[in-house]
């Protein structure tokens, strides 16, 4: 596994996750989650692999000489916007049911767990199965319609379980802005903002709410947003923890950036992205992931990999890092 896509998709539908729902589930009509019902490809204009088999998948993979793929949810992402608990739990295992299913097809694709943060006791208990009955490599979790930040003492059994197991926590998070924020009038402009505010405020949680102090061994990757906030953010959080810190985030023990430094956070750049070099200076080569994104439109498909190969900027050993070497270790896999 010399090149290892830490981030793709598989792209699934209702009909996909309909037969792996009990009754009466199943027998829901219509769209099975949530939708903004923005028009993400522009009427066809962009993208037009979403449509793709596994054996065009694994073909497209020789493309871009990529060896694994680690396959995230789409759609399925929105099961925590769910209000009825018991139908997300039902979800959750109907959609790690489906993509253990797909992950069989090739020892090539790995499968990403969902589960119903709705229900947290549910969620310990499905992320235990979807990892030693399932065969899956990580739990993912898409924030947007949660009623608290995931450093919020709730969710703490969930990192205690993952820790036990041995794998990590995959920030993912979708185009939607922050609960309540009415403001966009264009998806252009719901893209650009949504999924970076959401996963910025996901990261302060996590580190102030002391859920790297409490669980160590965590493994917890921030993807879909780059890299060139990480210096930013956590500059910015190192000040503010220094003035008000001690009262207001007392579980947070050690200032943010070291919580970055200590090797357990990950971050998934985008292949052109120009502040790649200042980013391994300031945090280290070893805690950036590469991610595909195929098949969704905006990837670089089949570009990704030779970009990456072909930056004049990064060194080689740099290179190796993210295209395989910090995926192995993210997932545990060596």
């Amino acid at each position: 596994m010399d090149t290892i896509d830490a981030d793709g998709h598989i792209v699934e539908k209702a009909a996909d996750l309909r037969r792996y729902l009990p009754p009466p589930y199943s027998k829901r009509t219509g769209a099975l989650l949530p939708s903004d019902g923005m028009d993400t490809n522009m009427g066809g204009v962009l993208g037009g692999m979403e449509d793709n088999d596994i054996p065009t998948r694994l073909k497209d993979m020789d493309t871009e000489g990529i060896d694994v793929s680690v396959l995230f949810p789409t759609s399925s992402f929105s099961v925590n916007s769910v209000i009825e608990r018991d139908y997300a739990v039902a979800y959750a295992r109907a959609y790690n049911d489906f993509i253990a299913d797909v992950c069989k097809q090739s020892p090539r694709l790995k499968g990403i767990g969902l589960v119903p943060l709705q229900d947290p006791a549910a969620a310990v208990e499905e992320a235990s199965r979807a990892v030693t009955k399932l065969g899956l490599v990580a739990i993912a979790v898409a924030t947007q319609g949660m009623k608290e930040h995931l450093g919020a003492p709730t969710f703490w059994p969930l990192y205690e379980e993952l820790q036990r197991l041995n794998v990590p926590l995959c920030v993912h998070n979708r185009r939607e802005g922050p609960a309540g924020d009415s403001r966009f009038d264009s998806f252009i402009f719901m893209h650009t903002i949504g999924r970076p505010v959401e996963t910025f405020i996901q990261f302060a949680g996590l580190i102030y709410g002391g859920v790297l102090e409490r669980f160590p061994k965590l493994r917890v990757a921030f993807l879909e947003c780059g890299v060139g906030w990480v210096p930013y953010w956590m500059e910015r959080m190192d000040e503010e923890w220094e003035k008000r810190g001690k009262v207001e985030a007392p579980l947070c023990k050690k200032k943010p950036s070291e919580y970055v430094k200590s090797g357990n956070l990950f971050f998934a750049l985008e292949p052109e992205e120009e502040t790649v070099p200042y980013v391994i200076e300031r945090i280290g080569a070893d805690k950036i992931l590469f991610a595909s994104d195929y098949p969704h439109w905006d990837g670089m498909f089949p570009n990704v990999v030779s970009t990456i190969r072909g930056r004049k900027d990064i060194s080689d050993d740099a290179k190796a890092r993210i295209l395989g070497e910090n995926a192995k270790r993210f997932y545990g896999w060596q």
